[in-house]
């Protein structure tokens, strides 16, 4: 089954994509879920939840949260209590990580080779501990960034986790993580990613429905 681990509507405030036309695109591709990573704020998905619901989709909600090396997809906190730091940007990474995990949560880094002015992993990658997994196939990448990111997890032996990072609708399912265990809830999510049951890639049905995998997120 594939999923779409890294996704954004409206409520990130930083696109105008309606969160029914994100679910419904995923439907149309055939993906099994997605999972919203609002920036910032897992309550901002709370939405999604009753969408999902009555559109007959797995929806999963976890957060994207932006630190001061880069940026970490939590997923498996219940509320915005994760952040105890009183504001939104470059918030300590190993800290971030830390609570996550003591909330009974996982911390994958998002897009870690895509150079975003100080905040940019990158090698980084190789000094952190506590991670579960590395995306490794994001949508709004260059396919050199992701190959970087590849082999980092290779040489770590970690999980590889794939999202579109999308923004539009046309971007949905562009990356995608494919599940070799059923995952029907967070639990499950975070069950197959600890037992390296997943893997990153360019989601095959996206090229099969004629999208161009070069268009911005």
């Amino acid at each position: 089954m594939w999923i779409d681990a890294h996704c954004h509507t409206k409520f990130s405030y930083d696109n105008w994509l309606e969160p029914l036309d994100l679910v419904r695109r995923a439907r149309s591709l055939g993906l099994a879920g997605v999972c919203i990573t609002e920036h910032h704020s897992f309550d901002a998905s709370a939405p999604l939840a009753r969408i999902g619901r009555e559109e007959g989709l797995l929806v999963l909600r976890g957060v994207e949260i932006s630190t001061d090396k880069g940026h970490l997809l939590a997923y498996g906190v219940e509320d915005d209590g994760w952040n105890i730091w009183g504001r939104d940007t470059y918030l300590p990474m190993e800290k971030v990580i830390e609570r996550v995990a003591a909330l009974g949560g996982i911390c994958v880094p998002a897009h870690p080779y895509r150079e975003i002015g100080v905040a940019s992993l990158l090698d980084g990658l190789f000094d952190l501990e506590g991670i579960a997994a590395v995306e490794t196939h994001n949508g709004n990448n260059s396919d050199g960034d992701n190959d970087l990111a590849r082999a980092a997890a290779a040489q770590l032996a970690l999980p590889t986790l794939g999202g579109s990072d999308c923004h539009k609708a046309g971007a949905v399912g562009r990356c995608a993580t494919e599940f070799r265990l059923p995952v029907t809830d967070m639990p499950s999510f975070i069950a197959a990613v600890r037992s390296g049951a997943c893997r990153g890639g360019y989601y095959p049905r996206f090229a099969a429905a004629g999208a161009d995998r070069s268009v911005p997120a």
